[in-house]
């Protein structure tokens, strides 16, 4: 097998996996509605992307590297995205006294007490 293919390998497919987070983050950062988006599926992908990128590092595989760090990047974005709109649209609803995403009640609902 030729030396060169691995890389080429390699090359297209840390340019299509990365490219894949790009329509996200373009998304999520015009339209900053992140709602859809689950925080802990990206804390999962960025721990992935760092421990990626580390294994890269320790053998020396320059693809690997590149396009994890690349990919921690973008991920890491969207998850800070996901972070601050959180925190905003709770904020806001603090303002306006809506009570917090996590603390709605069922309606007809009894409370004990």
């Amino acid at each position: 097998m030729s030396e060169w293919l691995p890389t080429i390998l390699a090359t297209v497919a840390g340019i299509l996996s990365t490219a894949s987070f790009v329509p996200q983050v373009l998304k999520a950062w015009r339209e900053r509605d992140t709602a859809a988006i689950s925080k802990k599926m990206y804390l999962v992908t960025v721990t992935a992307f760092v421990l990626w990128s580390a294994y890269g590092f320790l053998i020396g595989a320059v693809p690997l590297i590149v396009f994890n760090l690349l990919s921690l990047c973008l991920s890491g974005t969207i998850l800070a995205l996901k972070i601050r709109n959180d925190r905003h649209e709770a904020r806001t609803e603090a303002r306006a006294g809506k009570p917090a995403a996590g603390s709605r009640r069922e309606p007809g609902v009894a409370q004990s007490g």
